[in-house]
């Protein structure tokens, strides 16, 4: 009678190669990620080493995004005018990086070249006059337009309802139901009431955008 050692021997065979081929591709894997890993530590780590980021201020005309960066600024506003195309002023915060802020001018025949702005945008500031409330519906399919842009997926958006001292100003929670932010899924984003005249809330809705961007793409040493 013929002993059954062959089955035996090519079933072990057989476990000992796909045993093999799995580590194969496992330490391919392990390889791969970890020069993944390794490239994400060279980026935020250059990141830190410049300590800069890039934030996009957008938003229609006479929504008040220059007086805002006038406060941010601690500057005085009283001269302050529709900006004409676009301004950039660097911001420092709390002596752990420097805030680039593009402001962008919200006319309509300038809303078509906002595009040009996105690039290596780290957040975006979304300024609503809360008061105009006759725009509120250009306001919120313009920044639905802007928010699927694909250069900004990655981009923390602090949305600001601005001139809540203005008598009929629609508060933040109405500003955030216009605008339908619930729709935005897993987008990194805060609405905060505001008033760039008495500058209230201006700050706070800055402290967080910068935060979480901090928190995505610096590497602070422990």
């Amino acid at each position: 009678m013929r002993s059954s050692s062959r089955p035996v021997i090519i079933s072990c065979a057989a476990q000992i190669h796909s045993f093999l081929t799995a580590a194969f591709f496992d330490r391919i894997w392990y390889s791969c990620e970890r020069e993944r890993m390794g490239l994400l530590s060279i980026i935020r780590k250059t990141k830190l080493k410049e300590q800069e980021v890039r934030v996009l201020l957008l938003g229609l005309d006479n929504a008040g995004k220059s007086t805002i960066l006038c406060s941010l600024l601690k500057e005085p506003f009283d001269n302050v005018g529709p900006t004409l195309g676009f301004d950039i002023r660097t911001v420092p915060w709390q002596h752990r990086a420097r805030v680039n802020i593009w402001d962008v001018g919200g006319q309509e025949t300038i809303r078509a070249y906002w595009r040009n702005y996105f690039e290596e945008t780290d957040g975006l500031i979304w300024v609503v006059d809360a008061a105009d409330i006759s725009r509120l519906q250009v306001c919120a399919a313009q920044l639905r337009q802007v928010l699927f842009e694909e250069r900004l997926l990655g981009a923390s958006v602090l949305i600001l309802a601005n001139k809540q001292d203005l008598p009929g100003a629609l508060s933040s929670d109405e500003i955030e139901q216009v605008l339908k932010l619930s729709e935005l899924g897993n987008r990194h984003w805060e609405i905060h009431p505001c008033s760039a005249y008495t500058g209230e809330g201006v700050q706070e809705g800055f402290d967080w955008l910068i935060e979480d961007i901090s928190s995505r793409i610096f590497m602070h040493d422990s």
